[in-house]
């Protein structure tokens, strides 16, 4: 009686875990700490950190130079983790990882992290704005017209439960 009630338990808590959310993590971190994954290069050094709103509100002068920045992560495609929409306050950025090289967690929203790329700049079509809303899971997330972009090549995640 005790094995059926064991074994009844056990298809019950497997078919919990089959219905939560499921977490796709495609790349391995290339460094682990007590307190983060960094996901793509190792982090390069720098001085000091940007905002994502500072490097927004002159996103001009930041155009084709390197950034290193601490930002919020918003979301992240739901398919891969093949890129992430970054936000500090009313500033909103896609980013997405060098050559399709690596990928993110699924489960990051709402941390902290700090990415190192490239900000560059181009027009979305109607075509990739639909395409990126649908990665996204959120249908109009992304609208057609001129975008600005963070191509990282490098993404410190902080573990759950840690801060940025």
């Amino acid at each position: 009686w005790f094995a059926g009630i064991s074994l009844l338990f056990g298809f019950c808590s497997s078919a919990l875990v089959a219905d939560e959310k499921r977490i796709i993590r495609l790349s391995d971190p290339v460094e682990v700490t007590t307190t983060h994954e960094t996901f793509g290069v190792p982090m390069p050094a720098v001085d000091s950190l940007q905002s994502l709103a500072d490097v927004m509100v002159k996103a001009p002068e930041f155009v084709d130079q390197e950034v290193q920045i601490e930002t919020t992560v918003k979301q992240v495609c739901q398919k891969k983790g093949c890129f992430l929409v970054a936000q500090d306050g009313q500033h909103v950025v896609r980013v997405s990882f060098k050559d399709y090289e690596f990928f993110v967690p699924t489960n990051i929203a709402g941390r902290t992290v700090t990415l190192h790329g490239v900000l560059k700049s181009h027009e979305l079509t109607q075509a990739q704005a639909e395409h990126f809303s649908k990665d996204a899971g959120k249908p109009g997330a992304f609208k057609a017209g001129p975008l600005y972009e963070i191509v990282a090549v490098s993404v410190r995640v902080p573990l759950e439960g840690e801060s940025g």
